[in-house]
């Protein structure tokens, strides 16, 4: 239900991993403020529907989460509570204490809409039991893609009961954008005028991840989209998000065989670029607490809320310097998350990135099942994006 009583704020979230350590924060809030809080998880695909009817029907939550994906879409309608005027003449958020980027996903005409909550970057998990089993060296921070795609020749059986990696198809951020931007390609330029897919190096990338499906290095489209990601981790390697940390330290076979390393960098360019997102929380413009939503987001970014946010292993905190906190609270490599962090480009967006990322998904999967080769794909997907960019320039 998301309705909260008249004098408790209603909160949306949609990862059921970070609500234990969120829900400690939020008693934290009430103990200092008296204000209430009530806290709703909703699945990522019900709660856009959610946000989307509270939206038309006026009935949003107080606080919730905003996400890069869709964030243009509701700042442009007018949708969420600007902060603007209340950052500035706040004593707990000063901008420059969070990433640049990631401001930039929740500002709209130069006003802020959200408050940064985390950073994310992605790593390489692996599979211990089989690197120990197959006699294989664990990976290195100083692999290359082409050691990877090595060392999961040698982890794959031929008879599909183990394969060396899987990259779901859908899997961009975490997946396979890291190696169009190590290849020096793009997906999206700058100004957010023309899409990169078609471009030689984005393709150049692409292939690396062609070859793995080409070789059978991965289980079948139909396998991975049935399966979540620890159900598939058991089976070889996942390049995941941080975000998963609570999820697999909460798995009794990851906690015990699962380790992270590094992304593997390109051997020519010697680049090795993580993705990156961090969410933002956000309230509803014509909520009826807003002075009591801004107080909540205030405290959500304030530096003891992300220090805490980061030490009980919720996620990695927006606010700089307090992710250190982050690397003790599992017993994984959680280093390698932060030492992704020395080269990052943000998460392609746009105004319709839902629209265009779909359609993507839909082209790509069309590899995975042997109907397209990448460099069509690549093509198709260049081709439906621009025509989507241009709309957005009308």
């Amino acid at each position: 239900e998301q309705g909260a009583s008249s004098d408790e704020l209603s909160v949306a979230i949609w990862d059921t991993n970070q609500e234990p350590g969120l829900k400690e924060i939020l008693d934290d809030f009430t103990k200092e403020t008296g204000i209430k809080t009530k806290i709703s998880v909703v699945k990522w695909n019900e709660y856009w529907t959610m946000l989307e009817a509270g939206a038309q029907g006026g009935s949003l939550p107080d606080v919730f989460w905003m996400h890069s994906n869709e964030s243009e879409r509701y700042m442009s309608n007018d949708m969420l509570l600007d902060l603007t005027d209340k950052i500035k003449a706040s004593d707990k958020i000063k901008v420059e204490n969070y990433p640049e980027d990631i401001w930039g996903l929740y500002t709209y005409k130069d006003h802020y809409y959200a408050v940064p909550k985390d950073i994310d970057t992605i790593a390489i998990w692996y599979n211990k039991k089989l690197f120990d089993e197959a006699g294989v060296p664990y990976p290195t921070s100083d692999w290359t893609w082409d050691d990877l795609t090595e060392t999961a020749r040698k982890l794959t059986k031929s008879d599909g009961s183990q394969y060396g990696l899987a990259v779901k198809m859908d899997n961009n951020q975490a997946g396979y954008y890291n190696l169009i931007y190590d290849k020096g390609g793009y997906v999206i330029s700058d100004d957010k005028k023309k899409s990169g897919w078609d471009d030689p190096k984005t393709i150049e990338g692409m292939n690396i991840l062609d070859t793995w499906i080409k070789e059978g290095l991965m289980p079948s489209a139909e396998t991975m989209s049935e399966n979540g990601e620890e159900v598939l981790f058991q089976s070889g390697k996942v390049p995941q998000g941080s975000w998963m940390i609570a999820s697999y330290k909460a798995n009794e076979y990851t906690a015990q065989n699962a380790d992270i390393v590094e992304l593997p960098k390109d051997a020519k360019t010697g680049k090795r670029v993580s993705l990156y997102n961090g969410l933002g929380w956000a309230a509803a413009k014509n909520g009826k607490h807003t002075e009591e939503a801004w107080k909540l987001i205030e405290y959500l970014g304030s530096e003891p809320a992300q220090k805490k946010q980061a030490e009980l292993g919720v996620t990695m905190s927006a606010y700089k310097g307090t992710s250190d906190a982050w690397v003790k609270s599992a017993n994984f490599n959680l280093q390698a998350y932060l030492n992704m962090m020395d080269d990052m480009v943000i998460r392609p967006y746009s105004r319709s990135t839902v629209s265009w990322e779909n359609a993507d998904n839909e082209i790509i999967t069309k590899v995975y099942t042997g109907e397209l080769t990448m460099e069509e794909a690549c093509k198709q997907m260049a081709e439906q994006m621009n025509e989507k960019l241009a709309e957005e320039q009308k």
